[in-house]
Formats: structure tokens, sequence, C-alpha cells
């Protein structure tokens, strides 16, 4: 199974509390984190974009710093690890993105890729003068296709001419090609996005929700497989989670019932009123996977697991053995004590990572 680690790019990173560990992002720390990454053999560190913060008394995502940058400084100081950064399709057109990650690919040696988002909160783009309208959410995803598209000729062949609904190319060029190929991640939860992936990316997040429920995305992958099945392609399925982890299974929930002591539930409130934008009612897109799991009330943006180092290791055997399931991206409380405790302590227990170990 591959290793990941979505890196921290915005402030107290995926915790929405006030007692959970706080820190503001700034190079020097993602810097010190992938580094890590590398030396525990994990195959990819990938980071968000952010534009607009969930405020409360934790100022929830108020501080970020920006993705395309971040990965450009992190790709000249690390040799092995792939780097995706994230990209907004509604900040910048298609071309330039090519040409940024051309950039990347090159100061790199091919380690670069691309988070593709759609854009589901408004109030990042509304901001700025740039929100398209309500219609977005109906067609984000042939936005995101046509998108995808003219990045792909233009990283093929240096030159597109792609006319669609939203992009219209005319002789447009860009050289050099890269030196390996870019691979696509996204994270389209929705039948629609699911789809959407199938035929566009090489990766798609199928985010877990719950806590100490690992299997509990495998409705989210099974719906992959079977889309991916249809069109041919090769996507697979990545899983992005928490890690609280401790000596014991007693220290570690006791740390997570702190975090869950202090939620922030007035940046929680926007955050949701923000989702309730989007008119899709699929149980398995997006915000609607936290009413699902019964998360919504809980400080995390996603699944979570607690527990021991030994018990941490076997949830992340069990999600291992997931069908489609061919990798987990990992998000912690503090992320550089996490990072230690993962690599000396959890993942020499993984029987999904031994067989990998024992090769490097």
């Amino acid at each position: 199974m591959q290793l990941g680690v979505f890196i921290p790019i915005g402030n107290n990173g995926w915790l929405i509390s006030t007692t959970s560990p706080k820190y503001k992002p700034s190079f020097d720390m993602n810097a010190e984190i992938v580094r890590k990454a590398e030396v525990y053999g994990f195959d990819f560190a990938l980071s968000m974009i952010k534009l607009h913060g969930f405020g409360g008394p934790s100022e929830f995502w108020n501080y970020n710093l920006e993705s395309f940058t971040l990965m450009a400084g992190l790709a000249a100081v690390t040799t092995k690890i792939q780097l995706f950064a994230t990209c907004a399709v509604l900040t910048m057109p298609p071309p330039i993105t090519a040409r940024m990650a051309v950039t990347i690919d090159s100061i790199s040696h091919g380690r670069f890729g691309i988070n593709i988002i759609s854009g589901w909160q408004r109030r990042e783009y509304a901001q700025m003068g740039i929100w398209p309208g309500k219609d977005h959410y109906n067609r984000r995803y042939d936005y995101c296709s046509e998108y995808v598209t003219v990045m792909n000729e233009l990283w093929d062949t240096g030159k597109s001419d792609f006319k669609g609904d939203f992009f219209q190319m005319d002789d447009c060029r860009c050289l050099p090609t890269p030196t390996a190929k870019i691979p696509i991640i996204c994270a389209a939860q929705s039948d629609a996005g699911t789809r959407y992936a199938a035929q566009h990316a090489d990766y798609n997040f199928c985010s877990s929700f719950g806590v100490n429920t690992p299997t509990a995305v495998k409705d989210s992958v099974a719906r992959l497989v079977k889309a991916t099945a249809e069109t041919g392609r090769s996507c697979g399925a990545l899983v992005s989670t928490m890690i609280i982890a401790d000596e014991t299974d007693e220290a570690a929930m006791a740390k997570w019932e702190h975090y869950v002591s202090g939620t922030d539930h007035e940046a929680i409130a926007w955050r949701d009123s923000q989702a309730e934008d989007d008119p899709s009612r699929d149980p398995l897109a997006g915000p609607n996977k936290r009413k699902t799991f019964g998360m919504q009330k809980l400080p995390t943006q996603g699944g979570v697991l607690v527990g021991s180092y030994s018990n941490i290791a076997r949830m992340l055997d069990e999600l291992s053995e997931v069908p489609g399931v061919e990798g987990v991206m990992l998000t912690f409380d503090d992320f550089l004590i996490g990072m230690e405790q993962f690599g000396t302590r959890i993942q020499p227990q993984m029987r999904s990572r031994t067989s990998l170990l024992q090769a490097a």
C-alpha cells in the first residue's frame, strides 16, 4: 500500500478545535515534514489550496500558503518523494497550470503531479469576483474534464487547438513538454464526480469518515472500481485519514476527547453553510458524507484512527485489504511528532508495508 502525507499548508492542520495543537503554516515546517516522509519511505506528499478560512475562535484555515509555489520549493529540497500541488480550476487557465507543472517537473526531475479540485466553497471565489454562479455545481465536472484535456494535449504535444464549452485554444503552445508523465489526482465522491475521475484521473481520493472505522470507505471505493472498469482506464483509490496515536488506546483516546471538547462549532457551522449551496444530495458526496457517517459535529474534515501504535497499524492493514485501495494519505494532530511516531512505531508493524521496507 502506498503512503502519502497531506501536509499542513493551512493553520492548525485538520482539527477544527480550540484545544488541538496550534501552528501557522510555513515553508520550513512543511519542508521538515516532507523530509521526514522521505526518510520513512513515504511515496508522496500533497498540499491543498484554500483561499478563505472557516473562521471561528480557532481561526481555522484563515492562514494558508499557496500550493504550487510551496511544492516548487519542496521539489528543490527533496530527492525521491512524489509531490502533488492542488489546482483550483476556477483561478487559473489550464495552459498556465500546465506550464507551471512543467516547471516544477523540471525542478523535481519528474516527481510532480496535480490534484484537480472543482470548487465547492463559493466564498473562496466570490471574494475575488470569479464565482461563476450556482450552475457551476451542475457542470463542474464538465469544466474539469475540459481543463484536464487541454493540459494533457499541451503536455503530450506542446500544442492545443481544443474547442469546448468552457475553453477554446487557438494554436496554444507549451514547450518544453514534461520529462515524465504528470499524474492527475482528484477527490470526487459523488456518482458524477466518480465517473469523471474514472475518465480523467490516475488516482481518486475516497475520503474515510468515522472514528476507527477504516473500512467505512468501501462503498466509495467500490463505486470508483465500478466506474473505472466501465472506462477501461486505471484510476487507483487513495484514502485520506487522520492518525492520533500514543502508547496505549486509552492515552490516544484521551487526546482525541480533549480535541473534541474544544470543537469549534462556529467554524464548523460556517463550513456547513457553504456546503448547503451544493444541490447534490448524493450521500457519498463530500459534505453529505459527514451526515451519512454522523461526523458533522466532530472537529474533523474526515475519518480518524485513534489508538495505540499497534492498533493503528492493524487498522491501516484492514484498510489496505479493501478491494481497490492502492494507498492512504495521512494527517496528524501534531505533524512533526506524528511523523516520528508513524515512522518509528507504526509503520514497522504494518503488514501492508513490510515488504516495501525490507526492499528498501
